[in-house]
């Protein structure tokens, strides 16, 4: 723990100088710049890029939402359309969270939690849409992503390809009803289509360190939780060279220690063996009371349009109190790499800052 106080105060203190070129400078206005946040509000931000255009989403609670834009910077100025809004009185009738949209073999699918109002409930769902354009036709419910025999508690499913195959990951209990400590685990499987699992799941990451097990302010404030939660939630993988990089959210979001920690693999590891991930004992991108971004987390990551840059999308806080509310908003910064190649994701930049647009955004 010592050490990430340590690299907060380091990092707070490069905030202003380091990146400049590539991260933008924050008393320099320029053209083709803008600031976060990309929207006042909407946790969970997701993006994907096809045939020149972002399809974004975020958590809206009652309905799946899509924006459209060439400019994921403009977010505000996006074509919206409502693709889902669940029956009533359903399994999958409430809270809908953490939607994601991809589209595989040119049909469109969205995968989301969601429960009957009653959060031991919560599983994954899978939405599929025929059209070419999400825009246009109809999301029908495909079906309940089982993700183990024992149909235990699910959410924050996300895909990913590699090497031909698609994967499942998500945050998981290792039984539900959760015994004494809620304990959010991340596993992996692999797809045998896009709705149905072809193997058993397998655990790769539980809350271990300090900085991912902080479930209650220090200060008292804002505890909603009322009893023991431990969180590893919010997978996503980053590929760069040889590796695969699995960043995850840690600690409760109704802290502003809610911050990202990251796994690694080797690409041509199996992906299914637990041992071929390895945990970095501190995490990679947290809250800077310095910039005034609070709760930095459930992430995911884009290439800019001419696809010569990596950019994380997170949500963020602008006050360490506001927790998992509607404050949330969607932020968006450049990835830098390191010599090892490694991800450096630099420090959580402040809304003044004046960023760079990716590369390629006409």
């Amino acid at each position: 723990m010592k050490h990430f106080i340590s690299a907060m105060l380091f990092c707070a203190f490069l905030a202003g100088c380091v990146g400049g070129a590539w991260r933008g400078i924050g008393d320099r206005p320029a053209e083709n710049t803008f600031t976060n946040p990309l929207l006042d509000r909407g946790a969970d931000p997701w993006v994907f890029y096809h045939k020149g255009f972002y399809y974004y989403t975020n958590t809206l609670g009652k309905k799946i939402g899509l924006w459209r834009t060439r400019d994921i910077t403009e977010l505000r100025n996006a074509e919206y359309k409502t693709v889902y809004v669940p029956p009533e009185n359903t399994m999958y009738s409430k809270q809908l969270w953490a939607p994601e949209i991809m589209n595989i073999n040119d049909n469109w699918y969205v995968y989301f939690a969601a429960d009957d109002g009653d959060n031991l409930n919560h599983r994954l769902y899978v939405l599929e849409n025929t059209s070419a354009d999400p825009f246009e036709g109809e999301f029908k419910m495909k079906g309940k992503l089982q993700t183990d025999a024992a149909d235990n508690w699910a959410i924050d499913g996300s895909l990913f390809r590699h090497k031909g195959d698609y994967y499942l990951i998500w945050s998981g209990w290792q039984t539900s009803p959760y015994i004494e400590v809620e304990t959010q685990c991340i596993y992996i499987a692999r797809m045998a289509n896009p709705w149905t699992l072809a193997t058993d799941r397998v655990l790769i990451s539980k809350p271990e360190y300090a900085w991912e097990r902080i479930w209650k302010n220090p200060d008292e404030w804002n505890n909603t939780n009322d009893h023991i939660t431990f969180v590893n939630e919010g997978p996503e993988v980053l590929a760069h060279g040889d590796k695969l990089f699995l960043v995850y959210s840690a600690s409760g979001c109704w802290t502003p220690y809610y911050c990202l920690g990251m796994l690694e693999a080797d690409a041509d590891s199996d992906l299914l063996d637990a041992k071929s991930w390895v945990k970095h004992p501190e995490p990679v991108f947290y809250q800077s009371a310095e910039t005034g971004v609070y709760g930095t987390g459930h992430n995911c990551f884009f290439k800019s349009p001419d696809g010569t840059e990596d950019w994380i999308l997170y949500h963020a806080n602008d006050r360490p109190e506001q927790g998992c509310g509607g404050n949330r908003s969607p932020r968006a910064q450049l990835i830098g790499w390191n010599e090892d190649g490694t991800p450096d994701f630099g420090v959580a930049l402040s809304t003044s800052t004046q960023i760079k647009k990716p590369s390629g955004t006409k």
